[in-house]
């Protein structure tokens, strides 16, 4: 198995091509395209100070490969802040993330906002720690047609990834409040907690989502098309992921979704 660089090194190596050699135009891209049928979105909603969080943290890494895809769905885990006032703060948690957790219950006509939660489709997977049952959900979503194609494109730039990022929605009965995300996800990150209901556990993470952008709504025509800046954090991790998502943000249904790996492929060869 070929190992990862970081983001990081690849930035710098990147720069240090181009600066070397203006000539030879822009940096190696990457690409991904979504398939015929649907890759489900899982999303994890967890804190380092939830001291039920850590085997849920454990169940997404141990069942999503990094690289954001195992199972036949795309992984990604939200740190929520509101466990900071007991004593720890998570930081890879932000109100952001927290907004998100409480828009999606609502958006699903649900009061359900707890850690750890699971969501598969932005529905709430309370199977989530059973095996049998939460492959299963998994694999029904698995058998749909895709409602939504998306493509990716990504070329690391100087501390940030430039996501070239489309998406079609064939039918129009899906395409009222369908907005594209795109998010970067680490893996391998590595928490020794001080204090909280974890104090002294060492905690490791995976799918951590650093940044995600939902400004690419879906036209009349079904067609969105644009590029995200995405910054690259300065604890980076292992390996980092681009997430892409086709979501209704009104229903909060996952039309389609897809990862694209940020591997040594992607940088300038040097």
């Amino acid at each position: 198995m070929t190992s990862s660089i970081s983001l990081r090194q690849m930035a710098a190596a990147a720069a240090a091509l181009l600066a070397a050699m203006p000539a030879a135009g822009a940096a190696t891209s990457c690409r991904a395209e979504s398939g015929p049928q649907t890759t489900a979105l899982v999303e994890l909603y967890t804190s380092e100070g939830c001291d039920s969080c850590p085997p849920a943290d454990r169940w997404l890494s141990s069942t999503f490969a990094p690289g954001g895809a195992g199972a036949g769905a795309v992984a990604i885990a939200f740190h929520v802040d509101y466990w900071d006032r007991l004593g720890w703060k998570d930081r890879f948690a932000t109100a952001a993330w927290t907004k998100r957790q409480y828009d999606s219950a609502r958006a699903a006509r649900s009061d359900l906002v707890y850690t750890p939660q699971v969501l598969l489709q932005g529905r709430d997977l309370r199977d989530w720690h059973s095996e049998k049952r939460g492959a299963a959900a998994m694999a029904a979503v698995a058998r749909l047609p895709a409602r939504a194609d998306i493509s990716l494109e990504a070329t690391p730039q100087q501390g940030a990834v430039a996501v070239s990022a489309t998406a079609h929605v064939p039918g129009a009965a899906n395409r009222k409040g369908a907005v594209l995300f795109v998010a970067l996800a680490s893996d391998g990150l590595v928490s020794e907690v001080k204090a909280g209901e974890n104090a002294g556990k060492r905690l490791a993470h995976d799918h951590v989502v650093r940044e995600l952008r939902g400004n690419l709504g879906i036209d009349a025509a079904g067609e969105t098309t644009g590029t995200v800046i995405l910054p690259l954090p300065a604890e980076a991790g292992r390996s980092s992921t681009v997430v892409a998502f086709v979501q209704n943000t009104e229903t909060g249904d996952v039309l389609q979704s897809l990862s694209l790996p940020i591997t040594p492929a992607c940088a300038p060869a040097h």
